[in-house]
């Protein structure tokens, strides 16, 4: 048991007054923070562990807030002394998102059902917006209380250098500068007197068994303009919500403001365009940094499709100010060939691959399935006993080299070979999406490498229409 399961759990006996009985971790989304069900026969929560305690306090702020908003928010139930951990009602259901995947028609577009759920999330977003707005303690936030023009440009740098450059796409510096500065300014222009959600999209919003809509992850909420949680919902890319729907939604959205403010309409939609440029590229941001850098999945998966939402803005949605080196970045990106490579998977399957040391504990899925194979490599001679071996990898010909005559690690990377290709076949076959596989040491730095390495060139060698992504979770560090 972890020292955080320990403490969530010492949480819940002080909070029920009984030990729980069982407790599950959460798949992990884009955050470090962990989450945990953990229940009794009387009660169940949510265990949450955040390493950012000003994160932390602006989340329960806002939960507090919210809640005497009467919005439909978790409530918080308790707050560890250190404030690094909290538990929170647990919401019974499934992300908006993962409702839609299961909801749409042939063409790929939102069933009714789905649709109706969006308008009932849009009839709650103007409430958070322009009521929630009066409850909530600004000082609570975290890391700014405005989206303001440093906020703003903090998201385009984000976009400039874990996704501009590293997709190789060439820009003049000073140029992009100017635009950004130009766009920041346009966007400054816009009334920021209200709540903005922040990361207001399809997998923070929870629909629950009757159909009622719940909100989370809330925690980077600040003053801001109206249209950015509006963009952020409807341009989300991985929802692929079809241009025709996303103005009816608009439209609909547009409808139940005005219920709460007045507007100008004309303005507003120009500007909802501009916000939805910003959002795109501060996800696009986000796909660099967690997906190429980390290697996550999630993030790899939701570049086609921002791609697809950038062409459309680009064609349909002309901002009224002149960013020429911007939009030529822009374009540059959607016509990419380096980002060809995400645009069509080659199949529905993708494996993961990684190594890691059983010092720092056991690999999580990240494609939320929870499941797939963790193979015990401490069983095979280490070659890390000795000197010349301690500071070169599994990846090294030195390493290689030395498991080339070690009988009993040629026959384990068969074994498990064997086991893997069992469930890989499986998986092409029945158009399954992810499986895992990972490889454990005790250092993470040899026999698990090594292991990692052979079983991606097996797959690769056998099974060429297969996603990889390879992880070697203490060397990438």
């Amino acid at each position: 048991m972890t020292s955080t399961e320990t403490q969530l759990i010492s949480l819940f006996k002080t909070k029920y007054g009984i030990e729980p009985s069982e407790i599950e971790r959460l798949p992990l989304s884009g955050s470090n923070r962990e989450y945990y069900k953990i229940s009794s026969p009387n009660a169940v929560c949510v265990g949450t562990y955040g390493n950012q305690v000003k994160e932390n306090e602006a989340f329960i702020s806002f939960s507090n807030s919210l809640k005497t908003a009467d919005l439909p928010v978790p409530e918080i139930l308790a707050v560890a002394d250190d404030k690094m951990s909290y538990l929170q009602t647990f919401i019974e259901g499934v992300s908006l998102f993962d409702f839609l995947e299961k909801h749409r028609l042939n063409d790929g577009s939102p069933d009714n059902i789905t649709i109706d759920l969006y308008k009932k999330t849009l009839r709650v977003l103007p409430k958070f917006q322009t009521q929630g707005v009066q409850y909530i303690d600004f000082e609570k936030c975290f890391p700014r209380k405005e989206f303001d023009s440093q906020s703003i440009m903090w998201d385009l740098n984000y976009f400039k250098y874990y996704f501009l450059k590293t997709t190789h796409t060439v820009f003049d510096e000073q140029l992009l500068e100017n635009d950004f500065l130009t766009l920041t300014q346009y966007l400054c222009t816009a009334d920021k007197n209200y709540f903005l959600y922040r990361d207001f999209q399809s997998r923070n919003i929870m629909v629950t068994p009757e159909n009622e809509v719940y909100f989370i992850d809330y925690q980077g909420g600040r003053r801001g303009a109206l249209q950015y949680d509006i963009a952020s919902l409807l341009y989300d890319g991985k929802a692929a919500i079809p241009p025709e729907i996303r103005m009816e939604l608009l439209d609909f959205y547009i409808s139940e403001l005005k219920k709460y403010i007045n507007i100008d309409e004309k303005q507003f939609r120009e500007m909802f365009a501009a916000f939805a440029y910003v959002r795109i590229m501060q996800a696009c941001g986000s796909y660099g940094y967690r997906g190429f850098l980390e290697n996550k999945p999630h993030f790899l998966a939701s570049i086609a499709p921002a791609m697809k939402n950038l062409r459309y803005l680009l064609e349909y949605q002309i901002l009224p100010i002149h960013i020429p080196h911007l939009t030529e970045c822009l374009k540059s990106l959607t016509e990419s060939e380096f980002l060809k490579q995400y645009e069509t998977p080659k199949s529905a399957l993708t494996v993961t691959i990684g190594s890691f040391s059983y010092r720092k504990g056991l690999p999580y899925d990240p494609s939320g399935n929870g499941g797939g194979f963790i193979f015990d490599c401490r069983a095979i001679h280490n070659p890390g006993r000795y000197e010349q071996y301690r500071n070169v990898t599994g990846k090294d010909q030195a390493v290689i080299d030395f498991f080339k005559n070690e009988p009993e690690m040629a026959e384990f990377v068969s074994l498990t070979q064997n086991i893997v290709k069992i469930s890989v076949e499986k998986y092409i076959k029945r158009n399954f999406k992810n499986l895992s596989v990972y490889f454990g040491c005790t250092g993470g730095q040899h026999r698990s490498v090594y292991c990692a390495e052979r079983m991606a060139e097996f797959i690769r060698k056998n099974y060429p229409e297969v996603n990889i992504i390879l992880i070697h979770r203490e060397q990438d560090k």
